[in-house]
């Protein structure tokens, strides 16, 4: 039973995959444009220079062999190279990558300490005054858009007060984007932990735990957090495609290199591979993620590996 349980996050890997690729390929067929026709704007290339190159980048084909290029590539992992700069699409998501990676990580570090200290503090201390104002920073955090929230960053901690940069490469320019793009995960982790350590509170194992004059310290960290953090890391499985997706606002906003403001251009000029390349790649990455806390699940509570 417990080999079943844990091969059965698999046996929707293919599935999952199988359906995003292809919405991804559906949704940049119905983008607006021609990708030759931007390729070749400035360049006032004949009808049969248009046809050639349409051709040569196998345009010309029918949509369902097009498809069925593309999941060969999105199996392989080869897409082939950019319609816009001719570079091996590969070895440009993989000079970018890095960049996106430190955001996302960085977001999601400060989203998991404050999101998990201010719900632990909201949990132990509720419906007094603590509470509520966490809750109320909370519901801040989910509510503002990313954008708006990244601007206010700039104009507060970089144009009024001074204390840390826009631009750079450097530890401190990756603070403001990293703050930009995990406060939302602050407010909607503080909002679950609150009320998953409220419920698990008041469970029998934990009054008996307090009967027994287990230090209050003891009863919460042992007893109490330990299962009142399966619901939060299911979220963190969904939160982890917002965090990609927020990089792309970030990015673009903090003027930082990244697949995100990458995406943005290749979506623009209509890029296939490009696009595709990146689609694949950062659905392939959630599908994992998700798959791992599946996993984790079996770690946190015994009581799943017995299903």
């Amino acid at each position: 039973m417990r080999v079943r349980r844990l091969l059965r996050p698999f046996a929707g890997l293919i599935p999952t995959l199988l359906l995003t690729w292809t919405l991804v390929f559906g949704a940049l067929q119905l983008v607006p444009g021609d990708p030759v026709e931007l390729m070749l704007a400035n360049s006032q290339a004949s009808e049969q220079a248009v046809a050639a190159t349409r051709t040569k980048l196998g345009l010309d084909r029918p949509v369902w062999l097009q498809y069925v290029t593309f999941l060969g590539h999105a199996v392989t992992g080869d897409f082939g190279n950019s319609f816009r700069t001719r570079e091996p699409v590969t070895k440009m998501i993989g000079d970018q990558l890095p960049a996106t990676l430190w955001l996302s990580a960085g977001g999601l570090l400060f989203g998991l300490i404050f999101g998990t200290l201010l719900g632990v503090v909201a949990g132990l201390r509720p419906d007094g005054w603590i509470d509520t104002s966490i809750m109320t920073i909370a519901l801040a955090g989910v509510s503002m858009p990313g954008f708006w929230v990244a601007m206010l960053l700039i104009q507060i901690f970089a144009t009024s007060l001074g204390w840390l940069p826009v631009l750079g490469s450097g530890p401190t320019a990756l603070i403001l984007p990293s703050i930009s793009v995990g406060l939302f995960l602050v407010g909607g982790l503080a909002r679950l932990v609150r009320s998953s350590l409220i419920e698990v509170l008041g469970q029998d194992y934990v009054r008996t735990a307090r009967a027994k004059g287990l230090p209050e310290a003891r009863v919460v960290i042992k007893h109490a957090l330990r299962n009142a953090a399966i619901p939060p890391l299911s979220l963190l499985g969904v939160q982890f495609a917002l965090l990609i997706g927020g990089a792309v606002v970030t990015e673009t906003v903090f003027a930082r290199p990244g697949i995100g403001a990458m995406l943005v251009t290749a979506v623009l000029e209509k890029d296939y591979p490009l696009v595709q390349g990146i689609a694949v790649w950062t659905t392939a990455a959630c599908v994992l993620v998700n798959l791992l806390i599946d996993l984790l699940y079996t770690i946190l509570d015994p009581r799943a590996r017995l299903v």
